[in-house]
């Protein structure tokens, strides 16, 4: 049910903006904001795979990894989730450089943003490997498999359904954290909407576009996690039945 009133909300949207994108007072603005709307995306999505891995990594690391590792990821989490992204931002792209470490603003804003949505991911992680019952480990246990097997085939497919709800939170959580790197000369969605607005003084129509483009990549994330969570809990159910 309630995929279907998302799916009216995210239908909704997109009519919004098409409609808009013909009004004379809007379509101007249309083209460029699309631009800037598509560097978002795929910030979003390369951030989006840097934090699930290292989510994973760090958590694991930290739960079963050898001592000097465990400090590692405590390290990376406690330091990831205790700064400010902005601060992050401006550090890799600003601070190394003076270390002789250059990167292009591209990739800072990937790593930045995957790297302390990771951080956030990693107790979702670690909470869900936690939640699973414990007699899941004991019948592992008895069935002799190493922890990897049990981890692979039977504790992390079962996590992975109690991680599902937080994981959406967290990406939209980057795509809304993808509107600071625009502070680091990247033309996404924020920096096109400033850029027009200060050319323009146009902020009612630029502004209203961006917060339904904003809305409809929000929501989309929302559908797939949605249909996402569904379809882990099936296959856990019926691995449970069979």
């Amino acid at each position: 049910m309630w995929i279907r009133v998302l799916a009216a909300m995210l239908a909704a949207t997109l009519t919004a903006i098409v409609i808009l994108s013909f009004q004379d007072g809007f379509k101007v603005f249309v083209p460029g904001l699309l631009q800037g709307a598509w560097l978002t995306v795929q910030i979003a999505v390369l951030g989006a795979l840097l934090a699930v891995v290292m989510a994973l990594t760090a958590a694991l690391a930290k739960l079963y990894g050898p001592l000097p590792l465990r400090w590692l990821a405590v390290a990376y989490i406690e330091i990831f989730r205790g700064t400010s992204a902005l601060v992050q931002l401006f550090w890799l792209y600003f601070v190394l450089p003076q270390f002789g470490i250059f990167m292009d603003a591209f990739p800072v804003a990937v790593l930045a943003l995957g790297l302390n949505i990771g951080a956030y991911g990693a107790e979702v992680v670690r909470g869900a490997i936690r939640a699973v019952p414990k007699g899941q480990w004991e019948a592992s246990t008895a069935l002799n498999m190493t922890r990897a097997q049990m981890l692979r085939r039977i504790i992390l497919p079962q996590a992975f359904v109690a991680m599902i709800p937080p994981w959406g939170n967290l990406f939209i959580e980057l795509v809304k954290s993808t509107s600071l790197v625009s502070l680091i000369t990247l033309a996404d969605l924020t920096f096109k909407a400033q850029q027009m607005n200060q050319a323009t003084l146009q902020t009612v129509p630029i502004f209203t576009l961006v917060l339904l483009l904003y809305l409809a990549i929000s929501l989309t994330i929302t559908i797939c996690m949605r249909f996402t969570e569904g379809w882990a809990a099936k296959g856990v159910l019926h691995g449970k039945a069979s």
